[in-house]
């Protein structure tokens, strides 16, 4: 019988797209809710246990053998900077994490092409530019890329009201329809990255379980794919 696998999801949205596409490949979990108080569901017969954490966490928990493997954002796993193999691009949970600045900022010509903008001389015009995020490492490996001396903020939640309350000139923030930035009056005038869900696995199951990892992977690859090949069909004869 094969050992136990532990696999850490992240609740909310991505969490139950995340059981969703489990769910295509013949894995446990139907009826689960994901924001719910439990965290912990085992499943003996099938030799699987899941864990349900903030998508912040899910790294962390792999990263030290905690959980065998995980499912979290690119955005997520790249901010925690974890020593972990990335192993399959889940293709769900698309979102831009972009650098926006309030609309009363830009002139006309600014607001109609915003990724247009020159950011040094933008920047510049505050001498010191400061930005809120919860993504400190991922902005402040933009603003050094970009040559500029941006002093970044770290705020846990509601970010875009730090231009609103003065705290900042800009924020780095997650985007997915851009409704959010919208109703603070904020535009986004960066793309730092694209993100969309990911596999991960600890270094250690990788060796020990390889084969029920590996197992994982070729089902969801195999999923995906068949998703792709079907959406493709559809999009073919609209």
């Amino acid at each position: 019988m094969n050992p136990l696998l532990t696999l850490a999801l992240p609740k909310g949205k991505l969490g139950q797209e995340s059981l969703a596409l489990l769910a295509k490949i013949g894995w446990p979990g139907a009826g689960i809710d994901p924001d719910a108080r439990a965290l912990v569901h085992e499943f003996p017969e099938a030799n699987k246990k899941y864990i349900f954490c903030r998508p912040t966490d899910v790294p962390t928990l792999v990263e030290y053998g905690a959980a065998d493997v995980g499912m979290v954002g690119k955005d997520t796993l790249l901010e925690a900077s974890a020593n972990v193999y990335e192993l399959v691009d889940l293709q769900f949970g698309y979102c831009r994490l972009v650098l926006a600045v309030p609309a009363a900022f830009l002139g006309r010509e600014e607001l109609a092409c915003p990724e247009r903008i020159d950011l040094l001389s933008f920047c510049q015009r505050w001498g010191q530019f400061r930005v809120a995020t919860k993504f400190p490492r991922l902005a402040q490996a933009f603003f050094r890329e970009q040559g500029i001396p941006a002093e970044v903020i770290k705020l846990h939640g509601n970010i875009e009201l730090a231009p609103r309350v003065g705290l900042a000139q800009g924020i780095v923030d997650l985007v997915a329809t851009g409704k959010t930035l919208r109703d603070n009056h904020l535009v986004a005038i960066r793309t730092i990255h694209e993100s969309t869900a990911r596999l991960i696995v600890n270094r250690v199951s990788y060796r020990l379980k390889y084969h029920q990892v590996q197992e994982l992977v070729e089902a969801l690859k195999k999923a995906l794919a068949a998703a792709g090949a079907r959406d493709g069909a559809l999009g073919g004869s609209a």
